[in-house]
């Protein structure tokens, strides 16, 4: 999070809402941003990894959003302070840094704003998430509601479609490969990839710096060996870039990913059910019906299987008053 002084002249920011909650504050979603700060009343120097504290400041309002970031109108509640917030979404370090350097270098120039403070949020939301928690929202989401169809098509086997779609992290290697006959199977690998990064907490679990390093780095867990096969199964030529860095690389076990932080959300079941979920090959995925069958998801379906524990008392109430 950017702390700025006074306001934008004349410019307008885009941004989404946050939600008010009791006593006037409000919330905002978790950021992982990293930047550096600057001394307030002296000469401005680069001071990377120094924060101040989160809870000094309470948004008012919000002032508009860019693609990366949310800005909100605040109060610095130790000085009462007026100042504008501008919160990071989880973005390359670099490009941060970056940011906050050329403030600095601006700094004092005609209509240029004040970087004034920076803070760190360090919680990430799938490090607070049980193994419970984990299990419910993947089954959620199998379950999920459609309710824009603004992009929709009707699919057709064998139809070539745009494979310029999904975002990067959570995108197929059939996307990655350029291959356009592409399906419905799509959407179970960035189920997996979410799976993964939830019980390996590590977000985003395969992290690629572009669309050829994304599928470098699929290649590091799942083979490149595997990756041919696949390729010469669907008749698909791969892009030249690749020649130089794709390298050669064994299939990595899903056991190699699992350390003391993060033992306690991975079972034989979430390996299982991911083994099954992120497989090059499309047509060996899972469907979402299958999916939601999966074991591991028998203590979610047990539990909505159970009658509420209100209503039961409340019947048991209405059986004794007859």
């Amino acid at each position: 999070m950017c702390r700025f002084s006074g306001s934008p002249a004349g410019g307008k920011w885009e941004a989404s809402a946050v939600e008010p909650q009791a006593g006037g504050h409000t919330s905002t979603t978790k950021v992982d941003a990293l930047l550096g700060a600057f001394n307030v009343g002296h000469k401005a120097r680069w001071l990377p990894f120094l924060h101040s504290n989160q809870d000094d400041y309470q948004l008012v309002r919000k002032l508009g959003r860019g693609k990366y970031s949310e800005v909100f109108e605040a109060i610095n509640i130790t000085n009462n302070e007026r100042v504008v917030v501008k919160i990071l979404k989880p973005v390359k370090k670099k490009k941060i840094k970056r940011e906050v350097k050329i403030l600095e270098n601006l700094r004092g120039g005609t209509n240029i704003i004040k970087l004034i403070d920076t803070v760190k949020d360090p919680v990430q939301l799938y490090q607070i998430l049980t193994d419970f928690d984990i299990r419910f929202y993947m089954y959620e989401l199998l379950k999920l509601r459609l309710i824009d169809w603004g992009l929709a098509e009707f699919y057709h086997p064998a139809q070539e479609y745009n494979v310029r779609v999904a975002s990067r992290y959570f995108k197929g290697p059939e996307l990655l490969v350029d291959y356009q006959m592409y399906d419905y199977s799509l959407d179970m690998w960035s189920l997996g990839c979410m799976l993964a990064s939830m019980i390996f907490r590590k977000e985003p679990f395969f992290h690629g710096q572009d669309n050829y390093d994304q599928l470098v780095r699929i290649a590091k867990v799942l083979g490149t060996d595997e990756l041919y096969g696949y390729l010469k199964k669907y008749h698909i030529d791969l892009d030249p870039h690749f020649n130089d860095i794709l390298g050669q690389h064994s299939r990595k076990r899903w056991e190699n990913f699992i350390h003391s932080e993060n033992r306690h959300l991975v079972s034989p079941e979430a390996l299982d059910l991911l083994d099954k979920l992120l497989r090059y090959d499309h047509q060996q995925r899972l469907t979402a019906k299958e999916a939601m069958e999966h074991p591991y998801f028998y203590p979610v379906v047990k539990e909505q299987s159970q009658p509420c524990a209100e209503n039961t008392v409340l019947s048991s109430g209405l059986s004794a008053a007859r």
